[in-house]
């Protein structure tokens, strides 16, 4: 999601500066030019090599090394950036920062930076709670850089507490929000629902589906990417919660239906990417349960029409999608579906290809509005939900 991107890491002293080169990594895969400028102190902690060998660039640590690419090496770094993250950031660096204190390469390259620029503190838990690095940090956050809360646990020096850096995939999403998305959806409110559904039979057995909520999850995560509020309904999911996104659990379908009624009025966009139980146990209890021949019957009831309900309560300007999983007839029933529902679009999964459906990281979709269908091909669960974004903004433009 990154590709094209110019990221400045900026690296100081600190133990957690050996993080930093799986962070690196993660930039790289995720399709960054990475440049890397490391502090005299830094250095002490890890080589500059191992930085050259993951990016295939020259990491940057004097102002006056007369070998730079470019007369003013700083200034021109600048320009280029699309973000700055300084990973692991000192109490001195944060304060020099504050302060408007340039006397480094990596000081006066921020200092010059027009971009989002992001704080990740790592320290002593002292001298992250000192009034003083507190002060320095509210000044930042002031100044519009992002600053990271650290995480908490045991510390290098053996102290219990605040100042551990966040692990590496948290950073990226940090970078991701800041500019891997135009920010085209500011300013809309956006529902949505994933994962499976279950209905509990007794306490220890459900009816549930092979949702495993992967392509919610990529719509809401992108969503928020792109600016957008978002809230995620989601059924149980081995699926870690995206961040910037507030997430609401839910286990049986009338779970989600009264968190969704609750909610659904003040969006914009609500995307119903769920796949519901349809059906559920009526008054169970062991004497309902009953044998046949050694077979276990139960009598079941229709559970609530999510879709059916947010279409026929839909708000005027507001875009409802829904998502159709057919075994045959599938454009023929997403259509039905369409006008039945009162929804403005469908995303019809096809789950006779092979890359598609339940527990993929692919889907093949067909996307359905009144104004007739695009047949996507196979691809990613993440460029499909870039592909229902965009269309969804046509038709809210």
């Amino acid at each position: 999601m990154l590709k094209g991107k110019k990221i400045i890491l900026g690296i100081t002293g600190g133990i957690a500066a050996y993080k930093s080169a799986a962070l690196t990594s993660l930039f790289i895969k995720s399709g960054a030019d990475v440049q890397v400028i490391m502090t005299e102190h830094a250095r002490e902690f890890i080589a500059p090599l191992t930085f050259e060998a993951l990016t295939n660039r020259r990491c940057l640590t004097d102002t006056f090394d007369r070998n730079h690419e470019y007369s003013t090496e700083h200034v021109a770094l600048a320009k280029e950036a699309d973000a700055v993250l300084i990973a692991p950031a000192t109490a001195n660096v944060i304060a020099k920062l504050a302060h408007g204190i340039a006397d480094d390469m990596l000081t006066t390259t921020v200092l010059a930076c027009d971009c989002p620029k992001i704080i990740a503190p790592a320290m002593n838990t002292r001298m992250y709670e000192n009034p003083a690095t507190m002060e320095n940090m509210d000044t930042l956050k002031r100044y519009g850089m992002t600053v990271i809360e650290p995480a908490s646990g045991r510390l290098a020096c053996g102290d219990v507490g605040a100042g551990k850096m966040p692990e590496p995939e948290e950073l990226l999403q940090y970078v991701l929000m800041a500019c891997a998305c135009e920010k085209d959806m500011t300013g809309k409110k956006v529902l949505v629902t994933a994962g499976p559904t279950q209905e509990l039979l007794d306490p220890v057995r459900y009816i549930t589906n092979h949702s495993t909520g992967k392509m919610g999850y990529s719509i809401a995560k992108l969503c928020a990417l792109r600016g957008a509020e978002v809230t995620l309904i989601s059924g149980k999911t081995s699926l870690t919660p995206p961040m910037f996104v507030e997430v609401v659990p839910v286990v049986t379908a009338e779970d989600m239906f009264q968190e969704v009624t609750a909610r659904s009025a003040g969006m914009d966009i609500i995307i119903k990417a769920a796949a519901v139980a349809d059906y559920r146990p009526k008054n169970v209890s062991n004497e309902k349960m009953k044998k046949s021949d050694g077979e276990l019957t139960l009598e079941l009831e229709r559970t609530r029409d999510i879709l059916g309900y947010l279409g026929s309560h839909k708000k005027e300007g507001q875009f409802l999608c829904g998502f159709a999983m057919e075994t045959q007839n599938l454009l023929e029933n997403a259509k039905e579906k369409l006008a039945r529902k009162n929804a403005d679009m469908i995303v019809a999964n096809n789950l006779k290809i092979q890359g598609a459906g339940f527990g993929t990281d692919t889907n093949v979709v067909t996307i359905i509005t009144e104004d007739g269908t695009q047949a996507l091909e196979l691809m990613s669960k993440e460029e499909v939900s870039g592909h229902i974004l965009n269309e969804i903004l046509k038709r809210l433009s």
